[in-house]
């Protein structure tokens, strides 16, 4: 059995609630599913809006220790979930707009955590800490 894409199931499920909201109270019920939806949306717009705030302080591409992003990392996350971690919007590897989007984040001991992001969501990352310097 396949799996209803991302991009249709929220609509899917706003829709659902609008209906059911309509069957159970009219225009007054129709309103409060209005009124929770909004209320949903400006919650997760706040939310962005507080990442991205936090992201714009830092400098592209670090993070305060790599190993520890590599630590938490989940497959399936979205971007916006791995930028409220790191607090820094990652370095772009890959062109504009192909996929899969890869981005980096570097500590200040040169560790670099590698994430690639497959139709939004996190499918693959990669730590590579920098070799010990040979002592002769």
């Amino acid at each position: 059995m396949s799996r209803l894409p991302r991009n249709y199931a929220v609509p899917l499920v706003i829709i659902a609630l609008l209906i059911a909201g309509w069957q159970s109270g009219g225009p007054q019920g129709l309103l409060i599913a209005v009124g929770g939806l909004l209320m949903w949306a400006l919650l997760h717009f706040t939310r962005l809006m507080n990442v991205m705030q936090k992201a714009a302080k830092n400098p592209i591409g670090h993070v305060g220790s790599a190993v520890m992003l590599n630590a938490r990392l989940k497959a399936g996350v979205n971007l916006m979930h791995v930028v409220a971690m790191t607090r820094s919007l990652g370095r772009q590897l890959s062109p504009q707009g192909h996929e899969p989007e890869i981005y980096a984040w570097v500590d200040a001991g040169g560790s670099e955590v590698t994430c690639e992001f497959e139709s939004g969501r996190l499918a693959r990352w990669r730590l590579v800490r920098p070799q010990g310097e040979s002592e002769s």
